[in-house]
């Protein structure tokens, strides 16, 4: 059990490098992507590369203040007393990417950007009552940007998407 906390202190010693929180959000990309293309293998192991991304960066040698502050209520917070409230926040993960991914498997933008905004700004809200307000800015900036990015790209592709199909059909009844 020892290598097991020490596994644990490895990765959360990483997880205070702020290049995962940046990228963390871009994983609804891939998600979105495979949700779209109902591909299950995709979805889990995007999921699968979520859940270790706060592991893939080294541990900075003098992390933000904001970023210690922030990850310390978390941390808090994770490992008190788990009541109905938390867990019923808790779940709110899950079905977040749920409603996601049903969303896109069945072709419902407005529902796939509900999905993405909910979870993203119930993130952000999370942050502030959790944390003090250098520790949940520290985390509004990387999530803040990851949304933007990821509706702009659904957004964009999903209007290329509809583009090429409707070019297409408006050129079928041409003769020439």
């Amino acid at each position: 059990m020892e290598w097991l906390n020490e596994l644990a202190a490895w990765a959360w010693a990483r997880h205070h490098n702020e290049l995962s929180w940046y990228i963390r959000p871009l994983f609804l990309l891939p998600f979105a992507y495979f949700s779209y293309r109902r591909s299950g293998w995709g979805i889990a192991v995007t999921l699968v590369a979520l859940a270790t991304s706060m592991a893939w960066f080294p541990a900075p040698e003098h992390p933000a203040p904001g970023a210690i502050e922030f990850l310390a209520a978390e941390r808090e917070y994770l490992l008190g007393e788990w009541t109905l409230a938390k867990i019923a926040v808790a779940l709110l993960v899950p079905v977040m990417l749920g409603g996601l991914a049903a969303a896109l498997w069945q072709r419902s933008l407005i529902w796939a950007l509900v999905a993405i905004n909910g979870g993203g700004l119930s993130k952000i809200v999370w942050s502030f009552v959790v944390s003090d307000t250098a520790g949940a800015m520290q985390l509004f900036y990387p999530a803040a940007a990851g949304l933007v990015v990821v509706n702009a790209v659904v957004l964009f592709m999903w209007r290329r998407r509809r583009v090429a199909h409707v070019v297409p059909s408006a050129h079928a009844g041409s003769t020439g």
